[in-house]
Order: C-alpha cells, then sequence, then structure tokens
C-alpha cells in the first residue's frame, strides 16, 4: 500500500470536513445521513470514516474547530472583532453553530462530553479577561465568569440573528456591549 504524505492527509481531513458542514448546515445533524456525507464531500463512506470514527466525531470536530477559531479572534483582537466577525460569517458555520447549541440543549450525553473538553483557547481568554478585570479596564463588580457568560449570549444572539437572515447593527450592539463592560 502506498504512504500518503502528511500534507496529503491534512488535505484530505479538510476536504470531509469543508463538506460534512455543508451537509450539517443544510440538512442538521439528524437529518444528515452518511450517504448525505458521502455525496457532499465526494469520498466514500470507508474514506471518511478512516479520518472520524463516527458521524458525531465529525460534528464534534467541526464544532470544536469554531470554538477555537472564535476563541482565537477574541485573544488576538478582542471581543469587537468577534462581533465584526459573526456579523460577516457564513452561513455554513452560523448552521453549524445554532446545530451545536440545539443538540447541546437536548442531548445531555453530549453537553457532559462538551463540558469535558478542555481548550487551551479558552483557558487563555478566561485568563486575559481576569488581566483586564484586574486592571479596571473591564467592570470588576461582577464575577468574570459573569462577564464571559455575558459576552457568550450577546455572541450566541448574534449569530441566531444572522442565522435567521435578520440585519445586525455592528455599531450598536458594540456601543451596548463597551458600555455593559465599562467599569465605570
Amino acid at each position: 500500500m502506498p504512504k500518503v504524505s502528511e500534507a496529503h492527509r491534512a488535505a484530505r481531513r479538510r476536504q470531509i470536513l469543508d463538506g460534512a458542514r455543508r451537509a450539517f448546515a443544510a440538512r442538521g445533524y439528524f437529518e444528515t445521513n452518511v450517504h448525505m456525507l458521502e455525496a457532499e464531500i465526494g469520498l466514500s463512506r470507508g474514506a471518511i470514516f478512516s479520518y472520524f470514527p463516527t458521524k458525531l466525531d465529525l460534528f464534534t470536530t467541526l464544532a470544536e474547530e469554531d470554538r477555537d477559531r472564535l476563541g482565537t479572534i477574541w485573544l488576538e483582537q478582542g471581543y469587537e472583532a468577534v462581533v465584526r466577525h459573526v456579523g460577516e460569517e457564513d452561513p455554513d458555520w452560523i448552521g453549524v453553530y445554532l446545530e451545536v447549541s440545539r443538540m447541546l440543549r437536548t442531548d445531555a450525553a453530549l453537553r457532559a462530553h462538551w463540558a469535558t473538553m478542555s481548550s487551551e483557547v479558552q483557558d487563555r481568554l478566561v485568563a486575559r479577561y481576569v488581566e483586564l478585570q484586574n486592571a479596571g479596564e473591564i467592570r470588576s463588580d461582577v464575577p468574570i465568569e459573569t462577564v464571559l457568560r455575558f459576552l457568550g449570549v450577546v455572541f450566541d444572539g448574534l449569530v441566531s440573528q444572522q442565522g435567521a437572515g435578520f440585519p445586525i447593527d455592528i455599531e450598536g450592539t458594540l456601543l451596548l456591549v463597551r458600555s455593559a463592560l465599562s467599569p465605570s
């Protein structure tokens, strides 16, 4: 059997993830079957599942990528960049994001698994906001967990609005968020 280069494996993995994202975004996790994945990805089930053992592994990999991608933007450019990013985001990403939210609400096992998945990006984000709070750059009268949960609620709401096709007033939203985080 010929050896496959790491570059080829990485490109094939990306092909699978991109095709799966399109399939899940169009039909949702539960409505997407293996035949639909094969058609959207352009590979056989054997090829797909040699990279991801199950459909759920494929789906959660997409969700983890999205979580880490947004977290990285947040860390490197701040929450304002994330708000702007969500306002311009690809509908396929939003479809998967909303599906993850629904599944976490209705699937206790997935919710428990999701809670155990640690992310270096998330840990760094919490540390960054503790620094901001300690430096007096954001309010300190509420726990940092509350500040981060508030920002998460804002982002989730923006994603929901964007996913439904409603226009988002990015600058107005940022004005409100800045006001809510202001230490004064």
